[in-house]
Order: C-alpha cells, then sequence, then structure tokens
C-alpha cells in the first residue's frame, strides 16, 4: 500500500512542513558556527589573502602601466646625445621598465654584457618586488584545506567521544549533530578557502608573468638601440 500524506494528522503534516522549513532556511552563517574556532581561523585568513591579493594586484597593474612613447622618447634622446634628458625621463616615469632603462643608460659606454647584466640585476629587483607577500598567500592556499580536515577530526573524536560517554549505551543523533557538523562544515570551509586563495594566487602569478615578458621586451628593445650604427 503507497504511503499518502493524507493519512497523516493534522498536527504531524504541520511539524513535518516546519522541520522542512527549518532545514531550508538554515544559511552559510548558521552553517559556519557549528565549525568552532577553526571557522574564526579560516575566516581571518580569507579576509588576509583577500588584502594581499588586491594589495598586490594594484601594485602588479601600476608595473604593468607604461607610456607607449616612452621607448621613442628614449630613443630619440640617445640618438641626440641627449643622455641626460634620457636619464630625467626614466626618473620621472614610475615603472619598472623605466629604472631597468635607468639602469643602462648610466652604463652606457662600458661594454655591451656589462650593460645588460646591470638590466636584467635591477629587473630581477623589480619582480622580487612585484612578487613581495605572495609566499604568504600560497602560504595560506594550502593550510586552509588542512586546517579543514583537523576540524574534520576533531569533529569525529568529539562525535565518538559523545558515543563513548553514553551511559544507556544508547546513540542519539542529537548528541553526536555537533561533533558531525564540526567535521563536514570545516572540510568544506577549508576547502573553499583553499580553491579561492589558490586560484587568486595562480591569477597574480599569471599577472606577473606578464609584466615580467614586458620587462623582457623593453630590454631586448634598448640593447637594439644601443647596437644601432648611430650610437
Amino acid at each position: 500500500m503507497l504511503f499518502q500524506v493524507d493519512m497523516l494528522p493534522a498536527d504531524t503534516v504541520q511539524q513535518i512542513a516546519e522541520a522542512v522549513s527549518e532545514q531550508e532556511s538554515i544559511n552559510l552563517w548558521q552553517m559556519a558556527q557549528y565549525g568552532g574556532w577553526i571557522m574564526v581561523i579560516l575566516v581571518l585568513l580569507l579576509a588576509f589573502a583577500v588584502y594581499l591579493f588586491v594589495e598586490r594586484l594594484v601594485v602588479i597593474s601600476h608595473a604593468k602601466k607604461e607610456d607607449k612613447s616612452f621607448m621613442d622618447r628614449i630613443k630619440d634622446y640617445i640618438h641626440e646625445g641627449k643622455i641626460d634628458s634620457a636619464l630625467n625621463l626614466c626618473r620621472q616615469t614610475d615603472t619598472p621598465s623605466a629604472r631597468m632603462i635607468e639602469k643602462g643608460i648610466t652604463r652606457i659606454g662600458r661594454p655591451m654584457n656589462d650593460v645588460q647584466v646591470a638590466i636584467e640585476n635591477v629587473g630581477n629587483l623589480e619582480v622580487a618586488k612585484l612578487e613581495k607577500n605572495l609566499v604568504i598567500v600560497a602560504t595560506i592556499a594550502a593550510i586552509a584545506p588542512m586546517l579543514g580536515f583537523l576540524g574534520t577530526v576533531l569533529g569525529m573524536v568529539q562525535t565518538f567521544y559523545n558515543m563513548a560517554g553514553s551511559e544507556s549505551g544508547a546513540i542519539e543523533l542529537t548528541a553526536l549533530s555537533t561533533g558531525m557538523y564540526q567535521a563536514m562544515v570545516t572540510t568544506i570551509g577549508g576547502l573553499i578557502v583553499g580553491i579561492l586563495v589558490l586560484f587568486a594566487y595562480n591569477y597574480l602569478m599569471a599577472r606577473i608573468d606578464s609584466v615580467v615578458r614586458q620587462l623582457e621586451g623593453r630590454t631586448m628593445e634598448f640593447m637594439d638601440l644601443l647596437n644601432e650604427p648611430s650610437i
């Protein structure tokens, strides 16, 4: 015989409806509360990672911006022998490539290998500045899932502790719910934080690689300029 809701008493149907409504109304904040202190740490790590992401993104975006006429003006100054004007232009342009070109201009007259090494050294310093604090972002991406798994283990320990502490020997779901919730919620929280921060880290590294390619292009352009017959 098929089970029909119409066969249930009215008060039972109402209780079922209220229970379903209560389950549907649970939100992420309520779920996070079951995670305990580990969820607090995960939220703090996520907030810190967001701050570092925004700060690094602003710095990298500024480093990538460059006046398209910069190298043309440098080329004109050097062809005209206006080395001081070229240096002043580099100092007025607050970009990594301008600082690299400035170092190269100060080495004009020396062997080409010395000029290139000086430019590459400045470039390495500029890239290091762009990568500042990214190791912290990578660390957060790595430890967030581990913290989630730690919460899972602690939750399971709490569950078995509640089971062992039952004097009657009967297992009550209410006594186990706290530990089980902590086990599940912290795992989800750790994975979410880890995935988001890892994506942010890879995105920043991709932007830095783009800047590095731009710096390499400017270096080659400047070295070609020095090798022109008119210099």
